[in-house]
């Protein structure tokens, strides 16, 4: 997928059908002048409901479909007939899709499992037909229900990725060479930073024919989590990520103060992303000797007091395998 096709923040206008109204209708046959009321009731107007696919990993789709309305319920008729409702409208969406109201900007739901099915704009009731409205003081009523009106609204949709491991770096840390090399995810790579300004997806294959899912964020810059940079846009993406990879280069000046910057952007935006299985990743390390090597993990043993981290290199292929291993660990004790 291209980075112009990965959508994940749309805003669109949703509008039930309004309900029918009730049939007024008098019974008339040969040889019966005053028959009684039998109008029919409306049929209801028709739903706009999300539907969650599993299939889609982003909101493409939706980008330039501003307006989505179902269908108005029908009128009811003589001989006690119902009106036909509405057609329902469907909007499928990716599993992990927030909807929020763009008033008030409350989170309505999210659809997390694939089929799930939630109503967006109900549509409006029919109304009762004349027939409903008999009595013994009033036999023969002329008046009948209008339909419920059209609900409407502003919706935002907004997708977090459900991803297994989220890479998490300033930018140009090395996030989009490693998920090109660990996966057959196409990331746009140069030596210049914020070169990915959208989330990527790969599937990391395993041993046995096992895999997991990588997303490489955006890189985060100081005072993200009070929107600068890309903000808000990329750090829901970790929300939903089993595990945090922070990747971090090694010719940074300060590994464990680059660490905590990274860190406190996320405690910042969300304090529960901390309660995250976390890995440290020392990338670019084929620029390390053995000697060097062995004084950052002595000074690293004692500056990060017990978390686990490691050395690769994505470009000589060093600590790849060993890496697939800790994530697949990692995954698989904290299901």
């Amino acid at each position: 997928m291209t980075e112009g096709n990965f959508v994940d923040y749309v805003k669109i206008y949703v509008a039930s059908g309004k309900g029918g109204k009730g049939s007024s209708h008098l019974h008339r046959e040969k040889f019966i002048e005053k028959g009684g009321p039998d109008g029919g009731d409306g049929g209801r107007g028709g739903h706009v409901i999300l539907i969650g696919n599993k299939n889609l990993w982003t909101l493409f789709h939706l980008k330039f479909a501003r307006h989505i309305k179902a269908g108005h319920g029908g009128d009811g008729g003589s001989a006690r007939s119902t009106g036909a409702d509405g057609e329902d409208k469907y909007i499928e969406v990716p599993l992990g899709t927030v909807v929020r109201d763009q008033e008030t900007n409350e989170i309505l739901f999210e659809i997390t499992e694939d089929g799930e099915k939630r109503v967006v704009a109900k549509g409006g009731k029919g109304g009762l037909g004349n027939w409903h409205f008999r009595s013994s003081t009033n036999q023969t009523p002329r008046y009948a229900q209008p339909g419920m009106p059209v609900e409407e609204k502003d919706i935002i949709l907004e997708l977090k990725l459900l991803a297994d491991v989220g890479l998490v770096g300033f930018p140009n840390a090395g996030k989009s060479t490693l998920l090109s090399v660990l996966t057959s995810a196409k990331p746009k790579i140069a030596d210049y930073p914020f070169t990915t300004l959208k989330p990527n997806l790969g599937i990391v294959s395993y041993r046995d024919f096992q895999s997991f899912v990588m997303a490489d964020i955006p890189g985060i810059i100081e005072g993200a989590a009070e929107g600068k940079g890309l903000g808000h846009y990329f750090l829901r993406h970790i929300e939903r990520n089993s595990v945090l990879l922070f990747l971090i280069p090694a010719d940074a000046d300060n590994i464990k103060n680059e660490y905590e910057i990274l860190l406190d952007e996320l405690r910042r935006y969300n304090p529960e992303i901390l309660d995250k299985e976390r890995l440290i990743v020392i990338s670019k390390s084929d620029m390390l000797d053995e000697e060097l090597k062995a004084e950052m993990k002595a000074e690293l043993d004692k500056d990060l007091q017990g978390l686990q981290y490691l050395f690769i290199s994505s470009v000589a292929q060093q600590g790849l395998m060993e890496l697939k291993d800790k994530l697949w660990q990692m995954l698989n004790t904290s299901l």
